[in-house]
């Protein structure tokens, strides 16, 4: 389902009170150096002077994305960017959008831009490579089967391990399935979601694991004869904002974050863009 909402309105006294401060980045986002704050201060950290470069995947989809348009500000993840944004000083015309493959955001070495934002969840071995920011959103992990396959209704942790999987590269949900499922069969590896979810269309797979907001939104309305079977448990993942390692600009981001934590902006978007993904059954894996 398509929303076109708009974006919740920011606290007034948010910018003033960002442009302020200096921070330090926390230790998931590694070696970044505490810098000033302000809009002229950042510019020398910045990719591209007088705009902030922000990076993500093609395509992008809901209820993270909305049209497969990321400067529409529509989708909570185009929201949380461009929230981010307005409390670092810049306009909304100064946002560029920039290509990055989901698998190639956190190999090592210089990045074309200021930050990915792409569902990428923090993990200790993507650090030793890039920097993140702190969590904009916690995230878990669901499961996505046909309508009517035998894993719809049978999937007891014992039952789970018979299913022959498949997923995405590098990500998250495939290394879920491999140490949280152990399934019997190795998982089949594809490199985008779009041929997982094609595999499983053409019944090259059982299911996919994926996390719970997509799950719910490629089985309502994207792909007939799909379901979410249930989500899994908590394992305390959560997306970050990726930047190269060590980036300073990492410090000032949190403190946006931070801000519209407190403020509540970052709960009112997820009321607005995934709250109806989220009342879900748990399942253990």
């Amino acid at each position: 389902m398509k929303r076109r909402l708009a974006l919740v309105a920011l606290a007034a006294t948010a910018t003033a009170g960002l442009a302020a401060c200096s921070s330090e980045a926390p230790s998931t986002s590694g070696t970044a150096k505490p810098t000033a704050c302000t809009y002229a201060a950042i510019q020398r950290d910045l990719y591209q002077k007088g705009q902030l470069t922000v990076a993500t995947d093609q395509p992008v989809y809901p209820p993270w994305f909305e049209n497969n348009d990321p400067a529409n500000r529509k989708g909570y993840e185009s929201a949380v960017a461009y929230a981010i944004a307005k409390l670092l000083g810049f306009k909304t015309s100064q946002v560029h959008w920039a290509y990055e493959p989901f698998d190639a955001s956190y190999a090592p070495g210089p990045k074309k831009f200021d930050f990915d934002i792409n569902e990428i969840s923090y993990t200790a071995q993507r650090a030793t490579a890039v920097s993140f920011s702190a969590s904009y959103y916690a995230d878990q992990q669901a499961l996505v089967a046909l309508k009517g396959s035998p894993i719809a209704t049978r999937h007891t942790p014992a039952e789970l391990k018979t299913y022959v999987y498949g997923d995405q590269i590098g990500t998250t949900s495939l290394a879920f399935i491999t140490s949280n499922i152990q399934p019997s069969a190795q998982p089949k590896v594809f490199s985008t979601l779009n041929d997982v979810k094609e595999a499983l269309q053409t019944h090259q797979i059982a299911a996919f694991v994926t996390d719970t907001p997509t799950a719910q939104y490629i089985s309502a309305d994207e792909i007939p004869g799909t379901v979410m079977v249930a989500q899994f448990p908590s394992t305390g993942e959560h997306y970050g904002l990726l930047f190269s390692k060590g980036d300073p600009l990492v410090g000032c981001v949190n403190k946006a974050i931070a801000t519209l934590t407190a403020n509540g902006t970052l709960t009112a978007l997820q009321k607005q863009y995934l709250q109806i993904y989220l009342s879900v059954p748990t399942i253990e894996p």
